[in-house]
């Protein structure tokens, strides 16, 4: 067996430092064999052996840096994206099955992209641009399908959608999103630029009212629903029931003529009562 081992006390530093000295290091690891992968894999799965599964992220640091390097051009730090990398090699190396027969590196490029995918669709822009399985497909891949610059025309809208098995909908509105960029909601900190447009802050007006407006509107009514509640305990039962079915009751409105049907009375006599009860509740508002 080959003994290119990872020597246990080689100094690794985090990408989140000093990224020169930390593609420096990785790049000192050496290469583990075929011969030498299985093995470890075998330990680590067999008998939980730590120390494989180190000598496996290790010697596959190197291959992280490279894929993140192809995310460059999202204009995210790439310490952060070897970072979010390196937790989908580990997650790929405890699902590795070196009885499968591929090299661990075929097998973990799934995981770290995936986790590269994950950080760049939550950090790229404030407001998320890919949700749905196909916008995130079309995320990645829009930009290696355009053959130039500008505005997809409609025979590219509908080759992309064909390769990419999406809607040409989708492609459109996806090229619409990536052609956008986030806009600060205040205005400009620089006083002296007389030229930047103004910013949403200038024009946007909130439509909701202040919390203490809102305080007071919220208590009025409160006041006032307690009110009517006192008005109408001090009515007679017939004239609470009058006004109750008259400007209360949520549906259509019953008619002076029907109360008077139902109760025996002249229209009139009902018009009477319920100008009697108005009359008693206002003065109780008014009070």
């Amino acid at each position: 067996m080959s003994r290119a081992m990872v020597p246990h006390n080689l100094p690794v530093p985090s990408p989140l430092g000093s990224l020169d000295a930390y593609i420096g290091a990785v790049h000192q690891i050496p290469v583990l064999s075929a011969e030498d992968e299985q093995a470890l894999a075998r330990r680590l799965r067999d008998d939980n052996d730590l120390d494989a599964a180190r000598e496996l992220v290790l010697s596959h640091l190197r291959f992280v840096v490279h894929v993140a390097r192809g995310y460059s051009g999202y204009g995210l730090p790439l310490g952060d994206l070897v970072q979010e990398g390196n937790i989908g090699l580990m997650k790929a190396i405890k699902r590795f099955d070196p009885d499968v027969g591929v090299r661990l590196v075929s097998f973990a490029v799934h995981w770290i992209r995936a986790e590269m995918h994950e950080f760049i669709l939550k950090n790229w822009r404030i407001v998320k641009v890919a949700t749905t399985k196909a916008q995130r497909k079309l995320f990645f891949n829009l930009r290696k399908s355009k053959t130039r610059l500008g505005w997809l025309n409609a025979e590219e809208v509908r080759a992309v959608a064909a390769d990419l098995n999406v809607s040409e909908r989708e492609v459109v509105e996806m090229e619409s999103r990536l052609s956008g960029r986030d806009i600060g909601f205040d205005l400009s900190s620089d006083d002296d630029d007389d030229h930047a447009p103004p910013a949403p802050a200038a024009y946007l007006m909130a439509r909701e009212e202040d919390p203490s407006q809102a305080y007071e509107r919220e208590d009025s009514e409160d006041s006032q629903l307690e009110l009517l509640r006192e008005g109408l305990e001090q009515l007679d039962a017939r004239s609470r029931d009058i006004i109750r079915r008259r400007w209360l009751d949520d549906g259509n409105k019953v008619t002076l003529q029907e109360l008077a049907d139902e109760y025996g009375v002249s229209a009139e006599r009902i018009r009477q009562v319920e100008a009697n009860a108005l009359k008693k509740m206002k003065a109780l508002f008014v009070a």
